[in-house]
C-alpha cells in the first residue's frame, strides 16, 4: 500500500528541525514561524502514526522510527535538489573552466580537435587540459574529465564508454614489395619491428582470422621506442612495421603514406573511457565536452 503524504514540504521542515536542533531555529532557516514548523511535522506524525520526535521544554530527539525516516528523508531532499539542479544545467550554456586530462597520442589525434570545438562552440568556457601519458590523482588534481585509453584497471572508478579502438599492423609505403608477399602473422619475424615499451608486452602479438583462427607471435624488435606518436613517425620514416591503435594512423592510412599488414587478421581491440571524480551530478560542460568528443571519436 502506497502512503500519500500531505506534502513534500513537510519532509523538509522535519528535516530541519532535526538539523537545526529545535523548532525555533528550524523556523529561523525556513524563515517562516514556529508555529507552522511544529504544526506541519505534528500532522506527519498524524498521517505516519508515528511519533519521529521526543519533545521536551529545552530539547528534542528522533525516536528509533524518527531515526529510520530522518535518513530516508534527507536522502529524498538531496536528490530533489539534484534533479532541480540537472535540469538548471540541460537548459544552461557551459560555463567556467573544464579541466581534463587525457593520454597523449589520444589526446593529440581526438581530444585535441574536440577541445578545439568545444572552444568554438562555447567561447564562454574555458578548458585547462593536461595531456600526459601519467594518470593522475583526479580528485587531488581537481580533474574534471580524466580519458583512459585501452583497459580500466581500477573498478571503483566512476567510468563512461565513450569508444573503442582497433590496433593495426602497419607498415611504410617503401615496404610494400614486402609485405605483400606475407600472408600469415608468422611471416612478419623477419621484418624489422618497432616495439612500443610503453606496453605491457610489446614483442608479443596475437592475431585472429574471422574470429577463430588464430596466432601467436614472438617479434625480435630492432628498434625500441616508448611513445605511441614516436613509433608512429618512425614507421612513416621507414624504420620497420609496428602495431598502432587506429586512431593514430587512420589519415596516414587513407592518404597512403602507410599501409596495413595482414587486414583481414585481428589484434586484440580496446575501449576509450571517461573517468570521473566521485559525484551523482555532472555538470553541463562536462556532458557538452563528452558529446563532442564522442563526436570526434566516430569521425575518425
Amino acid at each position: 500500500m502506497v502512503r500519500k503524504l500531505g506534502n513534500i514540504r513537510r519532509l523538509a521542515y522535519f528535516v530541519s528541525v532535526v538539523e537545526a536542533g529545535s523548532f525555533t531555529a528550524a523556523a529561523e532557516r525556513l524563515g517562516i514561524t514556529k508555529a507552522v514548523v511544529s504544526h506541519q511535522v505534528a500532522r506527519l506524525e498524524e498521517e505516519l502514526n508515528t511519533t519521529l520526535l521526543i519533545r521536551t521544554t529545552r530539547t528534542i530527539r528522533l525516536t528509533d522510527a524518527g531515526k529510520v525516516f530522518y535518513e530516508h528523508c534527507a536522502s529524498i531532499l538531496r536528490e530533489t535538489e539534484e534533479a532541480f539542479a540537472e535540469l538548471d544545467a540541460l537548459v544552461a550554456e557551459p560555463s567556467g573552466t573544464l579541466r581534463l586530462t587525457a593520454p597523449f597520442d589520444y589526446g593529440i589525434s581526438v581530444v585535441v580537435p574536440a577541445i578545439t570545438a568545444f572552444s568554438q562552440r562555447y567561447p564562454d568556457c574555458k578548458v585547462d587540459a593536461v595531456i600526459s601519458d601519467n594518470k593522475f590523482d583526479i580528485v587531488d588534481k581537481d580533474i574534471e574529465i580524466a580519458i583512459r585509453v585501452g583497459w580500466l584497471d581500477d573498478s571503483l572508478l566512476q567510468a563512461r564508454k565513450i569508444g573503442h579502438f582497433r590496433q593495426l599492423l602497419v607498415a611504410p609505403r617503401n615496404m610494400q614489395p614486402q609485405v605483400e608477399k606475407i600472408n600469415k602473422p608468422q611471416h612478419i619475424k623477419p621484418l624489422p619491428f618497432i616495439a612500443n615499451t610503453a606496453l605491457r608486452k610489446p614483442s608479443q602479438w596475437h592475431f585472429t582470422l574471422n574470429g577463430s583462427g588464430q596466432q601467436s607471435v614472438n617479434v625480435q624488435p630492432s628498434i625500441f621506442i616508448n611513445n605511441t606518436l614516436a613509433v608512429r613517425e618512425a614507421v612513416r620514416e621507414g624504420a620497420g612495421i609496428s602495431v598502432l591503435p587506429d586512431y593514430v594512423v587512420s589519415d596516414d592510412l587513407i592518404s597512403g603514406r602507410l599501409i596495413q599488414v595482414l587486414p583481414e587478421w585481428e589484434l586484440p581491440s580496446g575501449e576509450i573511457h571517461a573517468v570521473f571524480p566521485a559525484s551523482r551530478f555532472r555538470p553541463t560542460k562536462v556532458r557538452s565536452f563528452l558529446n563532442i568528443l564522442m563526436e570526434k571519436d566516430k569521425q575518425r
